[in-house]
């Protein structure tokens, strides 16, 4: 029988454990800074505390660009870029997994909603932060979110809506929503729309990439950075995005039964997206070093292009200018 030295095994065990704890690798960067788009490596690590989201143990997520200047991360849905008040309760947040590994200097750019995966960006020295931020301020950063929304009947859609929708209650091939914005006074967890007095203006861009009857497949583009601004104002429209817990409809949920003729899945059958269908794919910027135009970029969630492949599958979809 083979014999082991003293302390081998603790030693094989301990590297399997380091394994476990090491972060995603950096992405080599593209033209322009823009990392290539990769998918999610699941890295997970024991935080202190035993963190979990989604029922499993997280770290920090995948870095999308870094240099000496800023960092790039690749937030999953459900992780709060800093807590709300009333998120305080939440043990991990973004900025607590980048500071306990870069240390209190670095700080987020601007904010990604809790909801929602996607690009946020982080400064890493107090000239880079002053330089983006101007940029945020300016209204000069391009921003690109794509979402999925429920189409509703005219007795379910906001009283906003008809500035946006048809006859027929459809959305157009482009169109902009520019109604402001701010907190709501009975329920600060929310954001509504002012007539007058008390909001902020807001404005956001939108495109029809795919139309599935009643859910829209829409490229958004936000000119300013409000809270919940594009899920406000798609709500306003009459077409919230899905599985939106404070601006959506409970009614609004994709299942592979509601496409598919002849189902014959599980009787507890689960929606094709699960979160909320926002996911902020681009982030273009001047970056403050080089004064260069730079762009990060994240790849779709895998429930996204599921999602879509069914709804390409069992549904006609329809493109805007397509004959």
């Amino acid at each position: 029988m083979k014999q082991r030295a003293p302390g081998a095994i603790g030693k094989r065990i301990q590297a399997k454990r380091m394994k476990l704890t090491r972060f995603s690798p950096l992405r080599a960067e593209g033209p322009g800074g823009c990392a290539p788009p990769m998918r999610r490596l699941k890295r997970w690590r024991l935080p202190p505390g035993g963190d979990c989201l989604g029922g499993r143990l997280i770290t920090l997520p995948d870095i999308l660009l870094e240099d000496d200047s800023l960092v790039a991360f690749d937030k999953p849905a459900g992780m709060p870029v800093s807590p709300d008040p009333w998120e305080k309760k939440a043990r991990v947040s973004l900025m607590r997994l980048v500071r306990e590994r870069y240390g209190d200097s670095v700080s987020n750019v601007h904010r990604l909603d809790t909801e929602a995966s996607g690009v946020v960006l982080c400064a890493k020295t107090k000239t880079a932060l002053d330089f983006l931020s101007g940029q945020f301020q300016s209204k000069t950063v391009r921003k690109l979110h794509l979402a999925m929304v429920a189409l509703l009947p005219p007795e379910e859609g906001a009283t906003h809506s008809t500035h946006v929708r048809d006859a027929v209650g459809a959305l157009p091939g482009e169109f902009t929503v520019d109604l402001d914005l701010g907190r709501d006074e009975q329920d600060p967890k929310r954001v509504r729309v002012y007539k007058k007095r008390g909001g902020k203006p807001a404005e956001t861009h939108f495109r029809v990439l795919e139309s599935f009857g009643r859910f829209v497949w829409l490229e958004c583009r936000p000119i300013t950075s409000r809270t919940h601004q594009v899920r406000v104002h798609l709500a306003a429209a009459g077409a919230p995005i899905l599985n939106d817990s404070l601006y959506g409809s409970p009614s609004a949920v994709l299942l592979l039964s509601g496409l598919k003729r002849g189902y014959k899945g599980l009787e507890k059958e689960k929606p094709l997206i699960a979160s909320l269908a926002m996911h902020a794919a681009t982030l273009g910027f001047i970056h403050p070093e080089t004064h260069e135009p730079a762009e990060v970029a994240s790849v779709l969630p895998k429930e996204f292009e599921i999602a879509l492949k069914n709804l390409r599958k069992f549904t006609r979809a329809a493109r805007p200018g397509a004959a």
